[in-house]
């Protein structure tokens, strides 16, 4: 997953806002390197240091002397000096200042002899034929594949990286046991007529190159980060008080993962005044086991055998027993000396006005509503029930008589003051 001119790979990912131009600030970021001295305005007989970091597909990164005191810029494609003859193209990352810091970090001499030389800025020419090098990669490296199964090697292929001038491949891969790869070379210099560079690397570097999400949601921090990997051990799950489930503390290279070591020197601090090797604490009522610790509160739970209840004590408390059962001293009971730990009251940081952290809310917008609505309902019923006769107080209700009263027979209904016409006394 790499944009069009990274050396991470051939295709242009979604978010690159720069289309494919990486170390702009707007490409695929990976193994990125700010300058902290870039605003530092250096003396006026200043010069300029002579070495340059660049980058390669992956996480590979190596020094040149720049001896021609070429000018050129973080993120500019530049041609090196191969080991075994011909050029390298890649991307530079650090200059000035900065370079040799890391220098220094790294424990390499400014005058190391094996620092090899810059030879110019990438031409057009150049970039052509380093991308037309890195389009054969994907099918070179499938092809190696069933290769590799038609020899029946123990070997796993990972990734295949070309030279800039295309003269040169690199053959990366992993393997449990020693592999006898002569024949394989043999086959594969007369597959793609270069020379063949067999690299071994472990299962970290494997994820490296290939990179992924880990199961935090984020890119593996082998592949945009980290650059070297420290040993990780079941022992800093266990300071942590972390399962030893390997399925959860395992990484896409199947090794413990790096971040294990990241929080591992805070648990440490808080676990100085901690009592080591305790398992079980004695009273006059009895021995009180161990249960559980939190570290960062403080507190260790204990609880007696035929008791399901357990007390919590702070760790100066458990200390203090802990020296009393040296001196053949024990307290009463554990519930003399109970500290119960404070419950500190949950603010929140925004003013809630509309009930958003309620979880019901909805429920209770619906209940509003269906209300409202069953009183608009009966509101129209009670209109459609008012009789149009005010004299008529009886018959069914909702109904409406239409029916003159038998007072007024053949009369107006709607004026039942007027005599009706048929009753009028004849002249």
């Amino acid at each position: 997953m790499g944009c069009g001119s990274c050396s991470s790979g051939g295709c242009v990912p979604a978010g690159c806002k720069s289309n494919g131009s990486c170390m702009t600030g707007g490409g695929c970021s990976k193994l990125d390197v700010y300058d902290w001295f870039s605003n530092v305005d250096m003396p006026a007989n200043y010069k300029a240091f002579n070495i340059l970091e660049v980058r390669f597909k992956g996480s590979r990164k190596d020094f040149y002397r720049n001896t021609d005191n070429i000018y050129v810029e973080a993120g500019e494609l530049v041609c090196v000096e191969s080991g075994t003859g011909g050029y390298d193209v890649g991307h530079i990352t650090m200059t000035g200042e900065l370079v040799r810091m890391q220098m220094k970090k790294r424990g390499i001499a400014v005058d190391a002899p094996e620092i090899k030389k810059l030879y110019r800025k990438a031409s057009t020419v150049d970039v052509e034929k380093w991308k037309l090098a890195k389009g054969l990669e994907y099918e070179t490296m499938h092809r190696a594949r069933k290769i590799i199964i038609e020899l029946k090697l123990g070997m796993k292929l990972s990734d295949v990286d070309y030279q800039g001038d295309k003269t040169k491949a690199t053959f990366y891969y992993t393997a449990e046991d020693r592999v006898d790869f002569r024949e394989l070379i043999k086959k594969l210099a007369e597959e793609f007529k270069v020379r063949i560079e067999m690299r071994q690397i472990g299962m970290r570097q494997e994820a490296s190159r290939l990179g992924g999400i880990g199961s935090c949601g984020r890119e593996l921090c082998c592949s945009t980060w980290l650059t070297d990997f420290k040993t990780v051990s079941t022992s800093a799950a266990r300071y942590q008080n972390l399962s030893l489930n390997t399925l959860k503390l395992a990484g896409q290279c199947g090794k413990l993962k790096c971040c294990l070591n990241y929080e591992l020197d805070t648990y440490m601090d808080a676990l100085k005044d901690f009592p080591e090797d305790i398992k079980e604490i004695k009273t006059k009522r009895g021995s009180a086991y161990l249960q559980k610790s939190d570290i960062f509160k403080r507190m260790m739970w204990f609880s007696y055998r035929h008791d399901e209840a357990w007390i919590p004590l702070h760790v100066s408390r458990v200390n203090a027993i802990i020296a009393m059962n040296k001196n053949n001293e024990y307290p009463e009971d554990l519930s003399d000396v109970i500290i119960v730990p404070k419950l500190v009251e949950k603010v929140l940081d925004y003013e809630n006005v509309v009930g958003q952290d309620s979880l019901t809310r909805m429920d209770e917008r619906n209940r509003k509503k269906k209300s409202n609505n069953n009183n608009n309902r009966n509101k129209r019923n009670n209109n459609n029930r008012k009789p149009n006769n005010p004299n008529n107080t009886g018959g069914t209700e909702g109904a409406v008589n239409m029916s003159a009263p038998k007072n007024n027979e053949g009369g107006n209904p709607n004026n039942p003051n007027r005599p009706p016409q048929n009753n009028r006394p004849k002249k």
